[in-house]
C-alpha cells in the first residue's frame, strides 16, 4: 500500500482503502507496465512527502504533471517529479515555470534561479499538488477521471477542516474548480489565470500572489515563506 512516511499516512488511510482508490491503483499498475508514465512511480506522492499535514502554510494546485514529448512543444521528458510546476535541477524550466519566476521577480524582486526545482518551497510548508498526480507520456489529461481527483479533493478538504489559517493559490481553470471545497473562513483563496504562455497575460502577470500570501501569513502570526529558490 501507499507509504508517504509522515502524518498524511494516517490522515488519508481511509481514502487509500476506498474502492475508487483500489481501482485507480490497478489502473496505474497497468499504465506503468505498458506505457511511459510521469512522474517516476516513486515520485507520485512527493508533494505530500515534502510537506507534512501539520506543516502546510500554503497550497499551490496544478493540473496534471508535465507529460514529456508529444504535441505540446512546452514539455520535455523527465520534467515531472511530483511537485506541481517544479522540475528537477538540471532540467530547463518549462515556460509556465519561467513565468512564475518572472512574476516572483516583479512582485518581490527575487532573482530568477538557474534551476526549476521548487523543493525549497515545499520544505517551508508550500504543498504543491496537481489535481491529477500521473500522466501518460505525451498525452495531457490521459489520467483524468480515473480517481485522482477524489484523492486530491480529500487532501484539500482535510486542510480546509484545520483551524490553521492557510493560503490556497489557484492558477487556471482546473485549480479554480477546487475553490468550493475551501469553505472555512479563516483561510484565504488567491485566484489568477494559469502561468502558461497561453494565458499568463490574462491576469497571472501582476497577481502578486507571493507577497499577498506572505502578508496573509504574517497577519496571522505565521512565519512568511522565503520564496527564494537557491541556485544549484
Amino acid at each position: 500500500m501507499v507509504h508517504i512516511g509522515n502524518s498524511w499516512d494516517d490522515i488519508l488511510a481511509d481514502e487509500f482503502k476506498k474502492e475508487y482508490y483500489l481501482k485507480l491503483r490497478e489502473f496505474l499498475k497497468y499504465e506503468y507496465s505498458h506505457f511511459t508514465v510521469y512522474p517516476d512511480m516513486h515520485d507520485i506522492f512527493n508533494s505530500l512527502k515534502y510537506t507534512p499535514y501539520e506543516n502546510v502554510k500554503a497550497v499551490i494546485i496544478g493540473q496534471d504533471p508535465y507529460h514529456g514529448p508529444g504535441q505540446d512543444p512546452y514539455h520535455g521528458p523527465g520534467q515531472a517529479h511530483g511537485l506541481c510546476f517544479s522540475v528537477k535541477a538540471g532540467v530547463n524550466p518549462p515556460p509556465s515555470l519561467q513565468n512564475i519566476f518572472k512574476e516572483l521577480n516583479a512582485d518581490l524582486g527575487i532573482f530568477i534561479p538557474n534551476n526549476g526545482e521548487l523543493t525549497d518551497w515545499a520544505k517551508q510548508g508550500v504543498l504543491m499538488m496537481n489535481t491529477v498526480l500521473t500522466v501518460r507520456q505525451g498525452q495531457p489529461n490521459s489520467h483524468k477521471g480515473k480517481g485522482w481527483e477524489q484523492l486530491t479533493d480529500a487532501v484539500i478538504k482535510k486542510l480546509n477542516e484545520r483551524n490553521v489559517p492557510t493560503a490556497f493559490i489557484l492558477w487556471g481553470g482546473n485549480a479554480k474548480a477546487k475553490a468550493p471545497l475551501i469553505t472555512n473562513p479563516i483561510h484565504a483563496v488567491f485566484k489568477a489565470a494559469h502561468p502558461s504562455p497561453l494565458s499568463a497575460y490574462n491576469g497571472f502577470f501582476g497577481c502578486r500572489h507571493f507577497s499577498k500570501v506572505n502578508d496573509f501569513l504574517v497577519s496571522n502570526n505565521i512565519q512568511p515563506i522565503d520564496w527564494t529558490i537557491s541556485n544549484k
